[in-house]
């Protein structure tokens, strides 16, 4: 069943238990992948070879999941990170999440839903990168120019994630219209009947981010989904 994608992986493990697993598996598949013991290997490989997707374990030896993301992320490196942890606890999911992490695997790993994960990341991925340098989009003092990562709130710059940037420029390409959470756990993550707590500490990030400088723009419809709209004169 192999996918010939030729799109390069990383796999950053705790131990060879971990890695052993997932690369050979993903090989098989038809991915190009490397393969890192540490937190300190897993920077060093991403800075020396470019990869398309990181599956990082937040148990490390040396740094942890978390730090190695932060760090990736303090870089400028936007390469999509999908984090394999033994739990995930909504305060781990929440901080992994508010870092820039794109998707979370619990173990055990069922290699069919890893295999599901990274062919989703890499989905969606692909499709924003084919939008870069599209038409400013514009809703009130808000302003987001596609592919930067970047939008503007009166006049003021705002940093998105990954995956924050994928969700405002969908609500942005839709405002005004209420969008289910359905279709945006569709849109944005590939998967309709995902935790929609994960779309839910988005939406979060992506308030806190843009209601500091000015009136809320994203609303809620109670037992639907979300809007943005321009504040009401």
């Amino acid at each position: 069943m192999e996918e010939r994608s030729g799109q390069r992986l990383l796999v950053v493990g705790d131990g060879p238990a971990n890695v052993d697993v997932l690369a050979p598996s993903l090989r098989f598949l038809g991915y190009e992948v490397d393969e890192a013991a540490g937190g300190r290997q897993a920077l060093a490989a991403v800075r020396e070879r470019g990869h398309d997707l990181v599956l990082l374990d937040v148990v490390l030896p040396d740094l942890d999941g978390f730090e190695v993301l932060r760090r990736l992320r303090a870089g400028g490196a936007r390469v999509p990170v999908v984090f394999v942890t033994e739990q995930a606890s909504g305060d781990d999911v929440a901080n992994g999440l508010d870092l820039g992490a794109d998707d979370y695997i619990t173990k055990p790993l069922r290699l069919a839903e890893v295999a599901a994960r990274v062919r989703a990341v890499l989905r969606r991925t692909a499709v924003h990168r084919g939008s870069e340098g599209g038409t400013l989009l514009c809703c009130a003092d808000l302003e987001l120019e596609p592919g930067t990562y970047q939008a503007r709130r009166g006049g003021r710059t705002v940093d998105l994630s990954p995956t924050e940037y994928r969700l405002l420029h969908h609500l942005l390409t839709n405002a005004g219209r209420v969008l289910t959470r359905k279709q945006l756990m569709e849109h944005v993550w590939d998967y309709g009947r995902g935790n929609t707590s994960v779309l839910k500490s988005y939406i979060s990030y992506l308030r806190r981010k843009l209601d500091r400088a000015g009136p809320p723009l994203i609303h809620t419809r109670r037992g639907v989904g979300y809007v943005l709209r321009a504040p009401e004169a």
